[in-house]
């Protein structure tokens, strides 16, 4: 149906997680800077205490040859701080419409862990709701995250490169209009976009309001139909 998301598992609504909150099975991280963590934070939740984009760079110095994920051994170090382990169910959330949180995901997911999901509207939709909240860090020792590289979920230079004129593949610029017209170069030496790449900031698919929930299936299959993103196509997103 039109109106049901291909993977609902990905997300889950705060009703949901209200009511698994005590499973020993459920770990609710964070995603938020840390410092907002300390001060606030779901009942049971622990926070990233290294930058949430977890980059490779923040642990090498030469950051435009490492742009991606810290490495296996480092990755599976701040999982186990975090309490994090293989056969969890970890629930990732922020305030910022899932920005941070679906990064959280993805970075789990490249290290092989599948059984994430997004809370829908996150921190402020849990806290207009009057949910349980607190400033306590729990104890999450004892943890054990085995890392598990899933390279097919990156696009490398190479294949782009290799796949420009490739009519199958079709390649999702979700930044911001200032970055997709060169407006903002986000301190990059260059400004623009992928050559032949189309166009729809990441905003387009979460409501306009506080909460800033995913929108309905529906809708996103309407987003993606418009700009050329449909089901037949191999998407690359950036």
């Amino acid at each position: 149906m039109t109106n049901e998301y291909v993977h609902p598992d990905m997300l889950v609504e705060t009703d949901w997680l209200a009511s698994h909150i005590d499973d020993s099975n459920i770990k609710i991280v964070d995603c938020d800077p840390f410092d907002s963590y300390k001060r606030a934070h779901i009942e049971g939740a622990v926070g990233i205490k290294v930058h949430h984009y977890i980059k490779q760079a923040e642990y090498d110095s030469d950051s435009h040859n490492n742009p991606l994920v810290a490495p296996p051994d480092r990755m599976k170090e701040i999982m186990e701080d975090m309490g994090i382990s293989d056969s969890d169910t970890v629930v990732a959330y922020d305030s910022s419409g899932c920005l941070w949180a679906t990064r959280f995901w993805w970075v789990l997911n490249y290290y092989g862990h599948s059984n994430v999901k997004v809370l829908n509207g996150g921190w402020k939709k849990w806290l207009d709701e009057g949910r349980s909240i607190t400033d306590i860090t729990p104890d999450r020792s004892g943890a054990s995250f085995t890392p598990k590289v899933r390279e097919e979920l990156v696009c490398t230079l190479d294949y782009a490169i290799n796949n420009l004129e490739n009519k199958e593949v079709l390649f999702l610029d979700v930044r911001a209009d200032s970055e997709w017209d060169g407006t903002n170069d986000r301190g990059n030496n260059r400004s623009g976009h992928v050559p032949g790449a189309v166009h729809l900031e990441w905003l387009n698919f979460i409501t306009d309001d506080r909460h800033q929930t995913i929108k309905p299936a529906s809708e996103l299959r309407e987003l993606l139909s418009s700009v050329g993103a449909t089901p037949d196509k191999e998407i690359v997103a950036y």
